[in-house]
């Protein structure tokens, strides 16, 4: 498969479990797919295991796929998307179960030695703070209309909604993470609070967001 090959001809062979056209489908979008993901769920280890859920589940429900359309992009991210709030619930209940239990022995933590690994960490986080300051719906908008670049028709497709319910969820995103650019974490009370350097992470990356959306 090329760049240049027809949508048409690429879903017709999804469609029909052609393994080679599969293979190529994974290697173009495994890493859009898995930065959605971690955009998401903020761990790169459950945004590995979902980017592998993503492609198991898309080749169980080939058959699915319209034989006409343009990119497989939507589709595929659509999927990630339910698989990451997925790996987020079950994440919450995996705390709750360790907030109820004793609490184990610290352990030290090699993984973070180099200072590239904690820079990048520490962005993670504050990405993870700033887009959990939305509500879940208007995140998975923003996430595929911003930082995964999808239309509003390809954000639609990918979540099963209407475009004008894309719209409108995205600009509701936009203006919570303008307010947190302009004033931090938000009014004191209104959530829980965030040490000065998360709350200042968290307006930076907002305005970013903001910055990227409108270059």
């Amino acid at each position: 498969m090329t760049d240049t090959e027809p949508a048409e001809s690429l879903r017709a062979r999804i469609r029909a479990g052609d393994r080679t056209a599969f293979a190529d489908l994974y290697d173009r979008y495994a890493r859009a797919v898995h930065n959605h993901a971690l955009r998401l769920t903020g761990d790169w280890s459950e945004a590995e295991e979902a980017m592998s859920e993503t492609f198991l589940a898309a080749w169980r429900t080939r058959e699915s796929v319209d034989p006409e359309g343009g990119s497989l992009g939507p589709w595929l991210l659509g999927i990630a998307t339910h698989k990451a709030h997925n790996a987020n619930r079950g994440r919450r209940r995996r705390l709750a179960f360790l907030a109820r239990s004793p609490r184990p022995r610290p352990v030290a933590d090699f993984a973070e030695e180099t200072a590239g690994r904690i820079d990048d960490a520490r962005r993670l986080a504050a990405v993870h703070r700033a887009l959990g300051r939305l509500r879940r719906q208007d995140r998975e908008v923003f996430a595929l209309c911003v930082a995964a670049g999808l239309d509003y028709r390809q954000a639609a497709e990918a979540l099963g909604i209407p475009v004008g319910t894309v719209r409108s969820r995205l600009s509701r995103a936009r203006a919570r993470l303008a307010r947190l650019a302009e004033h931090g974490a938000g009014p004191a009370g209104a959530e829980p609070p965030a040490a000065r350097g998360e709350m200042e992470s968290e307006a930076a990356l907002a305005a970013l967001f903001l910055r990227e959306e409108t270059s």
